[in-house]
C-alpha cells in the first residue's frame, strides 16, 4: 500500500500500524488499561502499574500516523477520531476527575496540523502551523498535550534512530519541566518499533470494532467501578 498523503517517508516502511499489527495492538491496549488502572484506582500506590503504562503511548501515536498516512479517506479518518474524542470525553473526565480534553482530542488536534502542515510546501507556513498547535495546547488542558503532538512529528518526519534519540530528548525535557522520570520507560516502544519491523506477525486478526472502542468502552468502566467501589 502506497503512502496517499504525502511522498515524505514515515518513520519505518511497514504496513499500517507497523510490524507486528495485531501484537503492537494487543500489547498499547493492555498496557493502557494497566496504565488506567492505576492513574483511577490507585493514583498513589502500586506505581508498577504507571511504569508498565508508559509503554502504550508510543504505540498509540505511531498507529495514528500510520493510520494518516495509510488511510484511503483522511477526511473520514478525521471525522473518526472526532467521534471518538466526543464519546470519550465524560467517560475520561468520571475515571481521572481531569478537566481537560482527553488523549482521542489531542491526536485530533495532532491530525488536523499534519494536514495544514502539508497542506502547503512552503516551510514558514508549516513551522507556523506546528507553532499554532503548540500554542494550542498551552492554552487548553489536553491529555499529553505538546508531548504527543511531538510524538507525532517524530514518528512522521524523522528516520528510525534519529527518532530513538529525539524520543530520548523529548523524555528527558518532559523530565526538567516537571514531568515524571519513568517516562524514559517509554522509549522501550519506540525501540520495539524501530528492531521489531521483521517479526513474525502473531496468527490472527484484532477485530476493528474492539480496536476503535476500547478506549471509550474501558473509561466508562473504570469510571463506573470507582464510583461504586472507591
Amino acid at each position: 500500500m502506497s503512502d496517499e498523503n504525502s511522498t515524505v517517508q514515515p518513520l519505518v516502511k511497514a504496513k499500517p500500524l507497523g510490524m507486528q499489527r495485531e501484537l503492537l495492538q494487543i500489547v498499547a491496549m493492555l498496557t493502557m488499561l494497566i496504565d488506567h488502572i492505576g492513574a483511577a484506582l490507585y493514583p498513589d500506590q502500586f506505581l508498577i502499574l504507571r511504569f508498565i503504562g508508559r509503554i502504550a503511548f508510543p504505540l498509540y501515536a505511531f498507529g495514528i500516523v500510520q493510520g494518516y498516512l495509510y488511510t484511503h479517506d483522511i477526511q473520514k479518518y478525521v471525522l473518526r477520531l472526532g467521534i471518538l474524542a466526543v464519546i470519550s470525553q465524560f467517560p475520561f473526565m468520571w475515571a481521572f476527575d481531569y478537566l481537560e480534553v482527553n488523549v482521542i482530542g489531542t491526536f485530533f488536534i495532532c491530525i488536523l496540523t499534519l494536514i495544514a502542515m502539508e497542506r502547503t510546501r512552503i516551510i514558514l507556513l508549516q513551522i507556523l502551523f506546528a507553532c499554532a498547535a503548540f500554542l494550542l495546547f498551552s492554552w487548553i488542558p489536553t491529555d499529553y498535550g505538546t508531548y504527543a503532538l511531538m510524538m507525532i512529528l517524530i514518528f512522521r518526519y524523522t528516520s528510525s534512530y534519529f527518532a530513538l534519540l529525539l524520543h530520548f530528548f523529548l523524555n528527558l525535557y518532559y523530565y526538567w519541566t516537571g514531568g515524571v522520570i519513568y517516562q524514559f520507560i517509554s522509549m522501550v516502544s519506540t525501540i520495539w518499533l524501530i528492531w521489531g519491523a521483521k517479526a513474525r506477525p502473531i496468527p490472527f486478526t484484532i477485530p476493528r470494532w474492539l480496536w476503535l472502542s476500547f478506549y471509550p468502552a474501558h473509561l466508562f468502566i473504570l469510571a463506573i467501578i470507582k464510583w461504586l467501589f472507591y
